[in-house]
């Protein structure tokens, strides 16, 4: 907005009509809102077409009023009067002309700005407002520049509360939360990634990501980082966080892109100290390790026993009562070799692809105890071009069905059916075990419903295993009376949207044989290690 000598020499506020028309003309020059008032009574003597848009008066109110008037508020937002403004930015304007000469009729000094609330409510009116002294045809007046600024702070409020709300979210959540810049270098973060690294947030500002990390995982982050800038890919694993004290912590990353448009300007992560969480891992392992070899070795001992005791008695009710124990002995050595394969799938957090069914059948057939297929008739109806979504356990679970189905069937001959089918929504498929037995005990199906109490529970990890196979891969499962008045154990697996790869090995092997009833008598009790050795770390 510049400042020009308008009209005759020698005119002043007190020239009436004549200082009004050449202070109209003097604003109606100008595009923008403007209002011209007098100094010293701040009334308001001229406005523009654009400031009457913006204000909602016309031009006779607004001359009406004084300029503290315009607003429903007489100071600025930061608190001062509108009053006190004008005259601090009157004597500005009057301490730079005594300083400086000028050669023209037509000066000015600094411009004061502030913000100021016109109109209050919703909707509101927030306008920048810009004052300086000019003067105008010999005389001296207050040039008022107005722009609506009610937008740009609403958007402003808005980002600030996105910003408190991600803040106080970023400071809740008992995660590390951190955005690193297209360098890879930290830009933000959570007090809990400064807790976790031991750094302070001065150290942390301008940071590689990648050196809170150890030197043997440093890479893979690296690794991470370029997948996530090159292709724009989510990228979770674990490396080994180096503090600032030295110490080496097990951390699960997961990192994704941030993107303008098509181009990925940088990476926001999230981070957890899992040293709990393996530490307890690798406690647990130990124990089921242990447990499972004594429990294996000592369970042996007890058949082994046993069937000697078998051979030397003629007693058949004596007999008859040791034979229980060894059948309840071997229940425990399936137990105990369950409980390993149950270990084994959790330890590894598989995650699902597409397999062929078919093929999955027939690798649980194939793996079934040879005795118990030989003792069976199975059927299988499986179409050759079914593809389901689950995890390369999928085979131990159908084994697991299949195996029980035979093995608690009193019948010569049991008979199991296995069949597939994909659902009408064409994203499911049914795969179906049907046996002729005595069905399911109410007991174990409570382990699908969590109704199992301390009082009535499931006797074996059977169907533990098996659900946890299936949901795993997003299926379920559902037990319910076959028509031959056995059991019928569905699972609803999801249809896979891709092509499997050929080739069985893409199953979980049991890397176990099959449990055989013989392998008891493989024990000699003449070799059996004497009470109080306890070379296999179990002990009581």
């Amino acid at each position: 907005m510049g400042d020009r000598d308008v009209g005759p020499e020698n005119t002043s506020p007190s020239d009436g009509a004549a200082a009004d028309g050449i202070l109209r003309a003097f604003v109606e020059a100008i595009p923008t809102p403007t209002l011209v008032c007098d100094p010293e009574t701040l009334a308001i003597r001229a406005a523009n077409p654009p400031a009457v848009d913006l204000l909602g008066h016309d031009r006779g109110t607004l001359t009406l009023m004084g300029l503290p008037d315009v607003g429903e508020t007489e100071v600025t937002v930061d608190g001062e009067p509108i009053a006190e403004v004008v005259a601090s930015a009157v004597a500005a304007d009057h301490e730079t002309a005594g300083a400086e000469a000028s050669d023209t009729e037509a000066s000015a000094g600094g411009v004061r700005r502030f913000e100021w609330d016109v109109r209050l409510g919703d909707p509101g009116l927030r306008v920048d407002a810009a004052l300086h002294t000019a003067t105008i045809a010999g005389g001296e007046w207050l040039v008022v520049g107005l722009s609506d600024a009610t937008d740009r702070v609403a958007a402003a409020t808005e980002r600030d509360g996105e910003r408190r709300l991600v803040d106080a979210l970023a400071e809740t959540v008992p995660l590390a939360l951190f955005r690193c810049t297209e360098e890879g270098t930290l830009s933000r973060w959570n007090e809990r990634l400064a807790t976790d690294s031991g750094y302070d947030p001065e150290s942390l500002s301008g940071r590689a990501l990648t050196s809170l990390f150890d030197e043997e995982t440093r890479g893979s982050v690296g690794d991470a980082l370029s997948r996530v800038y090159r292709d724009g890919e989510t990228v979770s694993g674990e490396a080994r966080l180096l503090t600032r004290s030295g110490e080496r912590l097990p951390y699960r990353l997961s990192i994704g892109p941030v993107t303008e448009g098509d181009r990925v300007v940088g990476a926001v992560g999230v981070g957890e100290d899992v040293t709990d969480a393996s530490l307890r891992e690798e406690r647990l392992a130990v124990l089921t390790r242990v447990l499972r070899h004594n429990f294996r070795n000592d369970l042996n001992v007890v058949t082994g026993f046993t069937g000697r005791a078998i051979e030397a008695i003629d007693d058949p009710e004596l007999a008859g009562q040791l034979e229980r124990v060894v059948d309840t002995a071997q229940r425990l050595l399936r137990l105990g070799e369950t409980s390993r394969k149950v270990e084994r799938l959790l330890s590894e957090h598989p995650s699902p692809r597409p397999l062929a069914l078919a093929p999955a059948v027939d690798a649980a057939l194939e793996s079934l105890d040879p005795a118990l297929r030989e003792r069976a008739a199975v059927d299988v109806d499986v179409p050759a071009d079914l593809a389901v979504s689950a995890v390369a356990f999928l085979p131990e679970a159908i084994t697991e069905l299949v195996d029980n189905a035979i093995r608690h069937n009193d019948a010569d001959a049991p008979r199991v059916r296995i069949s597939a089918a994909e659902l009408p929504s064409e994203t499911w498929v049914s795969l179906v075990v049907a046996d002729d037995g005595p069905g399911i005990p109410p007991a174990e199906r409570a382990v699908l419903t969590g109704e199992e109490t301390p009082l009535d529970h499931a006797s074996g990890l059977g169907l533990w295993y098996v659900n946890w196979i299936v949901t795993a891969g997003g299926g379920s499962l559902d037990i319910a009376e076959s028509k031959a008045g056995g059991s019928r154990i569905e699972l609803s697996l999801r249809a896979a949207e891709g092509s499997p790869p050929d080739g069985t090995d893409l199953f979980v092997s049991g890397e176990t044989e099959p449990f055989d009833p013989d392998d008891a008598g493989l024990f000699d009790p003449d070799d059996a290690e004497p009470f109080g050795s306890d070379e296999s770390g179990g002990g009581r």
